[in-house]
């Protein structure tokens, strides 16, 4: 390299492992966010070449140029044309974007990881009793028109729309001690999601979540519905953990 981190550095960090499961993509931020907050690579620091980072990660060059695109929008990096190019890390303590979120989810400290693990449990358990339960027509249209309204991204009130989905999902499991701890955890969600960028890929990714677990509900699969709910909340909290944590 002309500048910036040398190569031999790049390959001593530890978080560039293979990534592993269904959501590389996320697993891809949360991996690079993690090693520039963690202060592997500092501000000034220049990434390993595409081609190695990906070898490294063991994913797409596409999943790893959308998830490089994604930080910089979140402020941690920031790419240079030319001779001298590449791209390099600028975040020094909170992303350009930080707000009051960020300094939310500082103040949770241990109890961030504790509110995601316990969504982890929770969900997936109301989505697999949710599609244990013979659904009324009512319930059934509910679910239905959230999954819909959640995958409009042009709406202003998309993140409304997607917890309301969520929500959905609880009441349809019948349970309204499972539905107020969904309501509780949604809260928190919403507004830690609040202090990231909007990230189509992400997006984009979550909607086919949606939809995978509404079928599994409406098709009265609960072992499908609680891996698709548990792989969607495994996205949604590697995300979190990267940029946030």
């Amino acid at each position: 390299m002309t500048s910036g981190i040398p190569v031999q550095r790049s390959v001593s960090v530890p978080l560039w492992r293979p990534v592993r499961g269904g959501n590389a993509f996320e697993i891809t931020v949360s991996r690079l966010a993690q090693t520039i907050r963690l202060g592997m690579l500092g501000a000034g620091d220049q990434l390993p070449p595409e081609r190695e980072l990906a070898e490294r990660l063991q994913v797409s060059r596409v999943t790893l140029r959308e998830a490089i695109a994604a930080l910089r929008d979140a402020g941690f990096l920031e790419t240079r044309r030319g001779r001298a190019g590449g791209t390099f890390v600028v975040y020094q303590d909170t992303p350009a974007q930080a707000g009051d979120a960020v300094a939310m989810a500082k103040e949770m400290g241990d109890d961030l990881h504790d509110a995601l693990d316990f969504r982890r449990v929770v969900e997936p358990g109301a989505a697999a009793l949710a599609a244990s339960r013979t659904l009324s027509a009512v319930d059934r249209a509910q679910l239905t028109a959230c999954l819909a309204a959640a995958a409009d991204h042009a709406a202003p009130t998309r993140r409304v729309a997607d917890s309301r989905l969520h929500l959905a999902i609880a009441a349809a499991s019948g349970s309204a001690m499972l539905a107020e701890a969904v309501t509780q955890v949604q809260v928190i969600v919403d507004k830690l999601l609040a202090a990231i960028p909007v990230i189509e890929r992400n997006l984009a990714h979550s909607d086919a979540q949606h939809k995978r677990i509404v079928d599994a509900i409406l098709a009265g699969d609960p072992r499908s519905a609680r891996a698709a709910m548990e792989e969607h909340c495994d996205g949604t909290a590697e995300l979190l953990r990267g940029l946030l944590a």
